[in-house]
């Protein structure tokens, strides 16, 4: 499985970025799919994930309400959108796939096996 993550950028606080994260390998469809995070000096942040089918969707506390992710299975594509930028959002994201179910929570890491190289998202105040 190969993931590449895109759309990234620098962005002024209150503003949005759309990341995509295209897969391959793999019947995509199948796997739940999820987006992590990590700024210098802190550990990786749980993002948002989406079941496979799309039908359930998690996010963490810090972005719940103002990022949104969906998925295009036809397209193997993974999307977040991301509304109301701040500057404690700046940060490497990635997004991941778990391809060997393990049954656990959509938002725990080591549920996915598989990670995408990363795009870096900069919010300026």
């Amino acid at each position: 499985v190969q993931l590449q993550a895109s759309g990234g950028g620098l962005v002024q606080a209150g503003g949005s970025l759309r990341l995509s994260c295209a897969a391959s390998g793999r019947t995509f469809s199948r796997y739940d799919m999820g987006w992590f995070r990590q700024a210098p000096g802190k550990e990786r942040e749980f993002v948002a994930a989406i079941s496979w089918s799309g039908g359930s969707t998690y996010y963490g506390d810090s972005v719940n309400g103002r990022f949104t992710i969906s998925r295009d299975n036809a397209k193997n594509t993974v999307y977040l959108q991301m509304n109301s930028l701040k500057p404690e959002d700046t940060a490497v994201y990635y997004c991941a796939v778990e391809v060997s179910p393990k049954g656990w929570a959509l938002g725990v890491d080591s549920k996915y096996d598989y990670w995408g190289q990363g795009t870096q998202v900069t919010v300026s105040s």
